[in-house]
């Protein structure tokens, strides 16, 4: 096998400009995934994968993990827990070696939107069977790990109609940081407040596995599923705050300008 050394990937794989975005880059990746991802990007680029390649590895490991984490069971969570830290690391993964071999596209930055959407969804759908137990695929707790992957997706569809919204009014698809902000300074507290708390992550994939790991051990420990289930409803109640509070403070900052 032939292909740029590991220095090569890493000048060139990770700009300063990837590096240092603060929206964009998960904290999981800044404080050691994008340690590692180098590691495996030069072994994909040795390979000759392509980067579609290693982003349909990711969306198999987001899926997979939401499908493992329904069987229920302390093992079946931490096998998920481990699937999701793959997903994040082919997800750093791709991006890299498309800038490395010069191979970006619009194809791939669509199938990594769409990555993450089934990754988030499939995780709180499988979630929800998981605590309604033994594989049931219909109950209330279904329904509530099914009503939070949908409003999961909308905050994401949310974000995402910001692009689709400035491209048919033919503005630029980027704002600059200055545009998140509120206008009103009551809605610019509590944005801070929000983003001081961060409980929007408890439905994002990386911590949403550690959590339902943590209600694992805890239901191992004391038997039933009570942990689980009340995960389960708090993702619900966080979706839905989330949905109408992204919407307002997108509606109420100059993104839309």
């Amino acid at each position: 096998m032939s292909g740029p050394s590991l220095a090569e990937v890493k000048a060139s794989g990770q700009p300063p400009e990837v590096i240092s975005r603060l929206n964009d880059e998960h904290w999981a990746g800044r404080l050691y995934m994008r340690r590692v991802s180098p590691h495996a990007t030069w072994v994909f680029a040795r390979l000759g994968w392509p980067p579609n390649a290693v982003t349909a590895g990711f969306i198999v490991c987001g899926v997979a993990a939401g499908a493992v984490v329904a069987l229920g069971g302390l093992w079946s969570a931490i096998a998920a827990a481990v699937l999701i830290q793959a997903y994040l690391l082919l997800d750093c993964s791709d991006g890299e070696l498309a800038r490395w071999s010069g191979k970006t596209s619009v194809t791939g930055v669509y199938l990594d939107g769409i990555g993450h959407y089934l990754g988030e969804t499939a995780l709180l759908a499988g979630l929800g069977i998981r605590a309604q137990g033994q594989m049931h695929l219909s109950g209330p707790y279904v329904s509530v790990g099914l009503a939070a992957a949908v409003l999961a997706a909308l905050v994401k569809a949310e974000t995402d109609n910001v692009i689709v919204a400035r491209a048919k009014t033919g503005l630029a698809g980027s704002h600059d940081d200055a545009a998140l902000a509120p206008r009103g300074a009551g809605l610019a507290l509590a944005r801070r407040l929000a983003s001081a708390l961060k409980i929007h992550r408890a439905i994002q994939a990386v911590e949403l596995s550690l959590l339902i790991l943590a209600a694992a051990v805890i239901d191992a420990a004391r038997g039933g599923l009570t942990a689980t289930r009340v995960l389960t409803v708090a993702c619900l109640v966080i979706a839905a705050l989330m949905v109408v509070a992204h919407l307002v403070a997108i509606v109420a900052s100059r993104r839309l300008r």
